[in-house]
């Protein structure tokens, strides 16, 4: 097991310790939005079925173990997850975003270098993965209006005197 492919399983933590920051914050929110990612992770594993893509790692040497036959290439899930996560911690906190964006890109990117996923099989968990978290933004935006919280330091004030 190489640094790459332990660095890919620990940037899914980062996603995890992410979701937990943030349900300190948002409580139902981020716990629907995480239970997103479930159901991207789902959508993945049915794809895979249906499209049943070898691994690179069958025909060519790679860094990784090769996952066992019937473990098949696309999407990659690690992708899908990634992806998910990042558009789902997006809908909730921007700067938070911003760097799970960046660790789905490198996750994805991870499973391609070891040679366990072509790129297309990244490209599309990524790409799925966000869809699927999206949807379901969408869905809690229009079922769960978000409350605005004063942040503004003079309203707070202003609220105390009154």
């Amino acid at each position: 097991m190489t640094w790459l492919t332990v660095g890919t399983d620990a940037l899914l933590g980062v996603f995890a310790l992410m979701f937990l920051l943030l349900w300190f914050q948002h409580r139902l929110r981020a716990f629907l939005a995480g239970a997103g990612v479930v159901v991207a992770y789902a959508v993945s594993e049915v794809v895979k079925l249906v499209v049943q893509e070898e691994r690179p790692c069958r025909t060519a040497p790679s860094i990784a173990e090769c996952p066992a036959p019937g473990d098949w290439s696309f999407p990659s899930n690690h992708s899908t997850i990634a992806g998910a996560s990042a558009m789902a911690i997006w809908a909730l906190h921007r700067t938070y975003g911003w760097i799970a964006a960046v660790c789905a890109i490198a996750a994805a990117a991870s499973r391609v270098v070891v040679g366990v996923h072509y790129v297309h099989d990244v490209m599309a968990g990524l790409a799925l993965g966000a869809l699927v978290s999206w949807g379901i933004a969408l869905l809690l935006k229009k079922k769960m209006p978000v409350k605005r919280e004063e942040t503004d330091a003079p309203t707070v004030v202003m609220q105390r005197l009154r």
